[in-house]
């Protein structure tokens, strides 16, 4: 199994504590953020790993070379341009060797089961599955509808001003998908929300999805990365 994790952004919300480095290379408790994301990887089984990198690269791949020193084989693809994130996984499509392939963000962490979800993902029915998240207040974010496990609306932003939102599912920007998916990304600069995925499902692509209620943590601004950083002391997760 390989995976492709997104750590190409400029990361400007967090730079003004984390100035020297890609906001994925973030210290927390003396190692970076991307090594907590590598661990619970490696664990689930996937060795094979894809860093599609941009603004500060070079720094990640000082740190982790070829994956070596950590039981795992990396291997990088640079943006010389932002990409968006459909425009950074094409870019990664000559390092990626097989069927399928895992997709995610390098400034987030989930603590989840990822081989339960590649079980779930293998049952011959998806091109794609994605990890949702139940919130109280949908009226932030673009919509998931889930009908029988299946996504049927994706990224809908159709509250209307002054109404109440409710609850509801959202994106949580994990992805196991077909490598087929893939190479039908156009090059350039694409979004995966806001381009791929609606374009997929209106052509009726099997879209399936899972929803994660763990925990999970976005690192893009100083008050959750410093939340992190306290979060992972007290729950020792450390190598």
């Amino acid at each position: 199994m390989q995976a492709v994790i997104l750590a190409g952004g400029l990361g400007t919300r967090l730079r003004s504590v984390v100035s020297d480095r890609p906001k994925p290379m973030a210290d927390v408790n003396g190692e970076p953020f991307l090594a907590y994301l590598l661990r619970d990887l490696k664990n689930a089984g996937v060795q094979n790993i894809i860093f599609a990198v941009g603004y500060m690269g070079e720094k990640i791949e000082e740190y982790f070379g070829n994956g070596s020193r950590w039981g795992l084989n990396i291997d990088y693809a640079y943006e010389k341009e932002l990409l968006g994130t459909a425009g950074a996984i094409r870019n990664t499509r000559s390092c990626i060797r097989e069927a399928e392939v895992l997709v995610m963000n390098g400034d987030t962490y989930y603590k989840m089961d990822y081989a339960k979800m590649f079980e779930s993902a293998r049952d011959g029915k998806n091109d794609m599955m994605i990890v949702l998240r139940a919130v109280p207040d949908v009226s932030r974010y673009g919509k998931v509808t889930l009908e029988d496990g299946r996504i049927v609306k994706f990224n809908e932003k159709d509250v209307t001003a002054g109404s109440e939102a409710g609850s509801g599912l959202i994106n949580g920007g994990v992805y196991w998908m077909k490598t087929e998916l893939i190479d039908a990304i156009p090059e350039g600069r694409v979004s995966l929300e806001n381009t791929m995925i609606p374009k997929w499902l209106s052509e009726g692509r099997p879209i399936s999805g899972c929803v994660h209620d763990g925990y999970f943590i976005d690192i893009g601004v100083p008050e959750d990365y410093y939340r992190f950083v306290e979060d992972s002391k007290e729950q020792k997760w450390t190598k």
